[in-house]
């Protein structure tokens, strides 16, 4: 049995060469013409062009296409920036159920250093299956205990990932929990408290020993290395507000003790899950956090809530202020469904003022900016990068299908492994049949 999980294992990690010529991306100068533009930040054009080149969108609008350039016909098609999926184990996690294909849970507690844009596999096979539906960039997110690693942002084209990388990294927390960890949690109350309690005071012991590492280091500057403790190193950029600090808080009392124990830290901290942040949106908003949540689709916290209060959750908290970002965090890696995330959160939150050009922000824009790569990614505008797609539709609707996809000003070729499987299988009739029958 071993051996072929083994087997397995190798197959999936094949290089993105082995799966064939169809999977190369082409690049050089393009012009997408006759397009609908929806450029999430200023606006739609009804009728336009886009242009690319050097891997950059330089026109937007009526400019003329380059001599030279490759027609690409939008044939009444709309052009959207490239939807930013904030929160997946994509890379990081091939076959859920074999172990040997996944990278996302280091050992340890405290494990800063280990960096997941140094795991992310370019060549999993969930790049192409993403990648196809629009969803051009992803945060991929370790897990396990108080300090996993930190997350890495990447664009889902690259044969390294440098290649891949698209700008961001942060450290993750998952703040300690203060109440019973599901419904299968047996534990007395004052065993719950005292696990609460011992969490907090690891906490506050390692941030102790990271400010002590920060005051140790600016006072030996210039004059040699610091002793190696990578994991301090590690949160040395976090403690001088370098980098984010990304903290999973999830119930109600934990954001709000979240948000007590930064409160004077200085650190640029971006809140995440938030399943119950409708709760206490305003505690959030006063406290002046970004949150990347979801997903969406997920059950109600609470046996007493109504059933659609997680479908609204990201809504609740865009009317309270909040610059909300969307993520799928979906176990079994449907990482394509961001779209239809979005869809639910409009359906379900424009009663309170979430519509359809919101949740488009919040798989664009809003994240890009969250993640402090809005110079680069998010929205439709010049000198950006190329990252964009073409649908003939509104990409919330399941029905609406992608015609072209660029990343970084290459065009992707719309195949995965899923497209590959339909074709094979769409026209079965005849059947199998021999030579001479």
């Amino acid at each position: 049995m071993r051996s072929l999980l083994l087997t397995l294992a190798v197959l999936v990690a094949l290089p993105a060469s082995a799966q064939g010529a169809q999977y190369r991306a082409q690049t050089g100068t393009f012009a997408l013409t006759g397009c609908r533009i929806e450029t999430v930040t200023n606006g739609v054009i009804e009728r336009g062009t886009v242009v690319i080149e050097g891997g950059q969108i330089t026109a937007v609008g009526t400019a003329s296409a380059p001599a030279g350039a490759i027609a690409v016909p939008c044939a009444g098609g709309t052009v959207y920036p490239g939807m930013i999926d904030a929160g997946t184990r994509l890379g990081l996690v091939e076959v859920g159920s074999v172990e040997e294909t996944q990278d996302v849970d280091e050992v340890g507690d405290v494990t800063p250093q280990m960096r997941a844009l140094t795991a992310v596999n370019p060549s999993t096979i969930h790049v192409p299956i993403t990648r196809v539906s629009g969803v051009t960039t992803t945060l991929s997110v370790p897990e396990g205990a108080m300090m996993p690693g930190t997350a890495a942002l990447v664009n889902l084209h690259g044969y390294t990932p440098e290649q891949m990388a698209a700008g961001f990294e942060g450290v993750v927390l998952n703040f300690p929990l203060s109440g019973r960890r599901g419904r299968f949690d047996r534990r007395e109350q004052s065993a719950i408290d005292e696990a609460t309690k011992k969490a907090m005071e690891a906490l506050d012991e390692v941030w102790e020993q990271a400010l002590l590492y920060a005051r140790i280091d600016s006072a030996r500057a210039g004059r040699g290395a610091m002793p190696y403790q990578p994991e301090m190193a590690a949160l040395l950029p976090v403690v001088r507000g370098e980098q984010a600090l990304l903290v999973e808080a999830n119930a109600a009392a934990d954001i709000v003790k979240a948000i007590e124990w930064l409160d004077g830290k200085g650190v640029r901290a971006i809140l995440t899950g938030a399943a119950e942040g409708w709760r206490v949106a305003d505690r959030i908003a006063e406290a002046g956090l970004s949150v990347i949540t979801g997903p969406v689709t997920g059950l109600p916290t609470r046996a007493s809530d109504r059933y659609d209060r997680t479908y609204q959750n990201a809504a609740l908290m865009a009317q309270a202020g909040i610059r909300v970002a969307l993520r799928t965090d979906d176990r079994m890696q449907n990482y394509r469904n961001l779209p239809f995330h979005a869809g639910f959160a409009v359906a379900y939150g424009q009663e309170v003022g979430f519509d359809r050009q919101a949740a488009l922000e919040a798989i664009t824009i809003n994240p890009a900016r969250i993640l402090g790569v809005d110079d680069r990614l998010g929205s439709i505008e010049v000198g950006k990068s190329a990252t964009l797609f073409i649908a003939d539709g509104d990409p919330f609707e399941p029905a609406t299908s992608i015609t072209a996809v660029f990343i970084d000003g290459y065009q992707i070729p719309l195949v995965s492994r899923q497209t590959e499987l339909f074709d094979e299988y769409l026209r079965r009739d005849p059947g199998l049949s021999m030579d001479g029958e």
